[in-house]
């Protein structure tokens, strides 16, 4: 079993920033691949960044290739997303998944993942 719980959701302002926290307990952090999804009010939960294991694989969502950062630190068993000129549509419960499992090729598909965390939600409005 893995548990995770995320922090540092919050209101901010467009073009502010905002850095995200998963905190990982249970199992050998550093051999799971961890992402970040979000799902904003009526609609589908998203892939928003993932990173693998080992040799620290990203992949990003188009929607925030270039304003969002995902990292880890294995020592700390934990995995940050880093966000950067936050816009009114990145609004939404941000949720940390984890899996031992999953390929780079299927790092985007939330079915994959074993493991959530309970979300912590963010909010970007003037």
């Amino acid at each position: 079993q893995v548990q995770l719980v995320e922090s540092g959701g919050g209101l901010v302002q467009p073009g502010g920033s905002l850095r995200l926290s998963c905190a990982a307990s249970g199992r050998t952090f550093s051999s799971y691949t961890m992402a970040w999804f979000r799902q904003a009010p009526g609609k589908e939960r998203e892939f928003v960044a993932a990173i693998r294991w080992g040799f620290g694989v990203t992949k990003y969502a188009d929607s925030v290739k270039g304003r969002f950062t995902i990292s880890r630190d294995n020592a700390k068993a934990t995995v940050y997303l880093q966000m950067n000129s936050l816009k009114p549509e990145d609004t939404a419960v941000y949720y940390c998944a984890a899996d031992s499992k999953v390929t780079i090729a299927t790092m985007p598909f939330s079915d994959d993942y074993d493991y959530w965390g309970q979300g912590t939600q963010v909010t970007v409005s003037s």
